[in-house]
């Protein structure tokens, strides 16, 4: 493994004795100096890395994927091998003719990226339906052992079942375009693949052999019944996940029974807040199923608590750790009000970054409630850091008094209304001796929004340069400069919450699987996370010649 410290790239964090060890200088400038020698192994040590993690960062990121063109030696129609090779991961920010384009060892690359834009998954399945995934003759089963790994890795629980059922779904709607002209769902077909048993389900390539019509056809009330578990565990189209519901409706006229409910978490979103209000759910277990991350939408999170605090259920802080920190965001605040301190404190810190200002004003309020009687301001404030993101500006006015030294992290997820009416010096005292990574993170919408308020003299007293939108492109050319045209922009998350509402009957509709990055495990993991760490370096290797491997999506401990 290359070693950074011979580099001269400075922004980079090294790892000794299992610590994280900042760099003092930002990265923009530092890329350019990056010589032309170190170029390709610098670059390649790079493309080891999660670039999601330079989400909020777009200066960063930008700067990364510039000077990776310039180590090719400028763009190119189509990359080799050999580049795809260099480029790792950084081929994740690809555009979609570049990908149709490049040489069929861009699949390798493109198993590694956290997420897919809908156009570069819509090139993946053309190149796969291509049959130019393979090196020499084209093969067809190529794509099919492609598809094969992802949905055995879905059915083992290996692979998110959102995310399995974008490919699954662009993967089959490619297949039927390239054999026929599609055309609608003939509910009254006969059954012509044979009836579906126990035996067909445990076939990974099941939803190659039945399409959602056979589906309807071909599955029994009894077998349904008996195997839905199997059936489930395949990353079924959104229509044939129809199809189930509706048998499920007939089976059981009466609403799903609570033990059925157990297995269906990847059909919850179909399901309305009014046919969610004649569920029974009376057990801890089934409200963690119902709420796991492939399981209900967010804003469904309000209607099955409630079911289960209809029938004198608590929430309590194990429940609270089980369900994570996301669903307190799609709480009512009369649910939120209801928890008391004591298992609040139990709970911990929890993960509330994605929540809307206003939920994250009311858990706020139930934080301070929870730990107010913390022994000293330190204990206090390590407690509440999670929460602070809902904090009025007395409250951080109280903190910067105190001297607490705020990561810059957290004053990221500050409310960025509270931030503006804070002043040079009470930002100044907040952050202690991190002031001076206001100028490191600077790139960060939040960060960036409010230096843009500030004068010239506000700048300089906090020791930044009086250009208040930092690095500009031009500082990121090197000897040449490089196009853009071969990569797209990947949207970062937006700080206002977790997806868009939701009708409050009828159909709900899943969310976009790719809505975050799935971090693989570091090489030395820090702390706590921190923008200061402008990428941390995780290398991910599998197995030469094995054609089981697996996306990035998949967790490996």
């Amino acid at each position: 493994m290359l070693d950074l410290d011979p580099l001269p790239v400075t922004p980079l964090p090294s790892c000794q004795n299992n610590q994280w060890t900042p760099h003092s200088h930002g990265p923009q400038s530092s890329l350019t100096q990056v010589k032309e020698a170190d170029c390709q192994a610098f670059i390649r040590r790079a493309a080891q890395g999660d670039t999601e993690l330079l989400a909020n960062l777009p200066d960063q990121r930008a700067a990364l994927r510039h000077r990776a063109l310039a180590c090719l030696g400028g763009p190119r129609p189509r990359l080799s091998a050999s580049d795809l090779l260099l480029l790792g991961v950084l081929v994740c920010d690809m555009d979609a003719s570049s990908i149709v384009a490049a040489d069929p060892h861009v699949l390798q690359n493109l198993q590694h990226c956290p997420r897919l834009t809908a156009a570069q998954q819509a090139a993946l399945n053309r190149l796969l339906a291509s049959g130019r995934t393979v090196l020499g003759p084209a093969r067809q089963a190529v794509g099919l052992d492609f598809f094969r790994s992802i949905v055995a890795a879905c059915r083992a629980g290996q692979l998110r079942q959102r995310d399995a059922r974008r490919f699954v779904t662009s993967f089959l709607e490619a297949k039927s375009k390239a054999v026929s002209s599609p055309s609608k769902r003939d509910t009254g077909r006969p059954c012509v693949r044979g009836n579906i048993t126990a035996a067909t389900l445990h076939d990974d390539l099941f939803l190659m052999r039945y399409d959602c019509g056979q589906l309807e056809s071909c599955l029994g009330s009894r077998v349904l019944r008996a195997n839905l578990d199997p059936l489930l565990q395949h990353p079924l189209p959104a229509e044939c996940q129809q199809v189930v519901k509706a048998k499920l409706a007939r089976v059981y006229p009466g609403g799903v029974p609570e033990e059925q409910l157990r297995l269906i978490p990847s059909l919850v979103y179909l399901y309305s807040l009014s046919e969610i209000s004649q569920w029974c759910v009376t057990s801890k277990d089934t409200v963690v199923t119902l709420l796991a991350p492939d399981g209900a939408l967010e804003n469904q999170t309000e209607a099955i608590l409630q079911k289960f605090l209809d029938h004198n259920g608590t929430v309590t802080g194990a429940l609270l750790v089980a369900i994570g920190g996301s669903r307190l965001c799609w709480m009512s605040p009369r649910q939120i009000q209801a928890i008391r301190p004591s298992e609040f404190r139990l709970a911990g810190a929890l993960d509330i970054s994605s929540c809307p200002q206003t939920r994250k004003n009311v858990l706020f309020d139930k934080a301070r409630e929870a730990f107010a009687s913390a022994s000293t301001t330190d204990t206090y404030y390590r407690f509440m850091r999670p929460y602070l993101g809902g904090a009025p500006v007395e409250e951080l006015q109280h903190l910067a008094q105190a001297n607490v030294s705020m990561d810059i992290d957290t004053f990221t997820n500050l409310n960025p209304r509270v931030l503006q009416s804070l002043s040079v010096g009470n930002v100044t005292t907040l952050l202690g001796p991190n002031v001076g990574d206001l100028q490191k993170a600077r790139s960060h919408p939040i960060i960036s929004s409010w230096l843009r308020s500030l004068n010239r003299s506000a700048l300089s007293e906090l020791g930044l340069d009086t250009d208040p939108t930092g690095p500009t492109s031009s500082a990121l050319s090197t000897t040449g400069t490089p196009s853009t045209s071969l990569w797209t922009r990947h949207q970062a998350p937006t700080s206002e919450g977790p997806g868009s509402a939701a009708p409050s009957s009828g159909t709900l509709h899943p969310p976009s699987p790719w809505s975050g990055p799935f971090p693989l495990c570091f090489v030395c993991p820090p702390p706590q996370p921190d923008t200061r760490y402008w990428f941390l370096f995780h290398p991910v290797s599998f197995p030469a010649g094995d054609a089981s491997y697996l996306p990035p999506w998949v967790t490996r401990g």
